[in-house]
């Protein structure tokens, strides 16, 4: 087991990695001085009864409580923090008290932000049950839901107390889940480390089957990428910007297919990781030697053609979300490009009417 430490100016608090660490979890909760008499176990539908039934046997309090949540990007909204927060109201929970998320992204937005806003925070543990959650979501305090307007628009950022990563969850996902985390270690790959990318390229077919040593390795790399980003920039004031890489486009592609199951948060994060190289190669900011190298690998993938989901009578749809996106400051759109493999560019403003081109000639073609 291996014990990442993330340091923010809001809160210290450590990640635990590892396979079959889940029997650890009260042994885990006492070590870090997580004392509670009340829990709200909010849980994933998708996670195996198996698993669910063994985390709760080993979660020790006075009173326990279960929220089970239908995740799904339709249902990041206020009608389930209500829930949530109706729970822990009629229950008398104290911010002394705790909240467990025992799910993947999705849940853990929704657990984490119901927990920043009840009476101002109170303690919160994330297990997270998918790889994209593991590598990704579940570090840095990020949460939030969706409305009409577009994804995560209505959020806090909200540290965990500690986060409880155990791979053994992996082995129950369909392999169109793990390729969806599998995104969002590529992306940290190509933001920060060509060198993680070059062994990512090597082993993908390993990682893709849950090889232990290999995704094991996968996870903490990925995880360490990120912690040293949102270390230096817990709330996103520039540095942090980066891990947004492929986000403008992936997430406007969710919302303009209304967050349907044609296409998942994974998938449309390795749809924006080609649209932001594209853009990259369009801007000349990064060579052709590695714009190849990247294409080959999403080829790998299967990832290489938006045609399949979109057509030209998208393309208002698809720039109008992007306008909409949080990072933007002006009427402008913002995006992260690569200057390299491993380096970014995390402030390129472009008018609507470069992005509608560039949308329409370069990805709807």
């Amino acid at each position: 087991m291996k014990i990442l430490p993330i340091n923010t100016r809001n809160k210290n608090y450590n990640i635990y990695i590892g396979k079959n660490i889940i029997p650890q979890i009260n042994k885990i909760l006492n070590k870090e001085n997580i004392n509670f008499k009340k829990s709200l176990l909010v849980i994933d539908k998708n996670v195996p009864k198996t698993f669910i039934k063994k985390i709760r046997s080993k979660i020790k309090c006075k009173q326990k409580l279960i929220y089970l949540f239908n995740a799904s990007e339709k249902n990041k909204n206020f009608l389930k923090i209500n829930q949530i927060l109706n729970i822990l109201l009629k229950n008398n929970f104290t911010r002394n008290d705790l909240v467990i998320c025992i799910g993947g992204g999705i849940a853990g937005d929704v657990s984490g932000f119901a927990a920043s806003i009840f009476k101002r925070g109170l303690k919160f543990v994330n297990i997270p049950t998918t790889l994209l959650s593991q590598v990704d979501s579940s570090i840095g305090g990020k949460t939030g839901i969706n409305n009409q307007f577009g994804k995560n628009l209505i959020g806090s950022f909200y540290q965990p107390d500690i986060v409880i990563s155990d791979s053994k969850l992996l082995e129950s996902l369909p392999r169109r889940e793990i390729i969806c985390g599998y995104a969002e270690i590529l992306k940290h790959s190509l933001i920060k480390n060509k060198k993680f990318f070059l062994y990512l390229d090597k082993n993908l077919n390993n990682i893709l089957n849950l090889e232990k040593k290999i995704i094991e390795k996968a996870i903490l790399e990925s995880c360490k990428i990120k912690k040293i980003i949102v270390e230096k920039d817990e709330n996103e004031n520039n540095l942090r910007k980066a891990l947004n890489f492929g986000h403008t486009f992936g997430h406007a592609f969710e919302a303009t297919l209304n967050f349907s199951n044609k296409l998942n948060h994974g998938e449309a994060v390795i749809y924006g990781i080609l649209s932001a190289t594209k853009l990259s190669k369009k801007l000349k900011s990064i060579n052709n030697k590695e714009y190849q190298l990247i294409l080959s690998h999403l080829s790998r993938l299967k990832f290489t053609n938006l045609r399949k989901l979109f057509n030209k009578k998208h393309l208002n749809k698809i720039v109008n979300f992007m306008l909409t996106d949080k990072k933007n400051t002006s009427k402008k759109i913002n995006f992260i490009t690569l200057k390299k493999i491993g380096s970014v560019n995390i402030n390129n403003q472009l008018t609507l009417a470069k992005v509608r081109s560039f949308v329409d000639s370069e990805l709807l073609k």
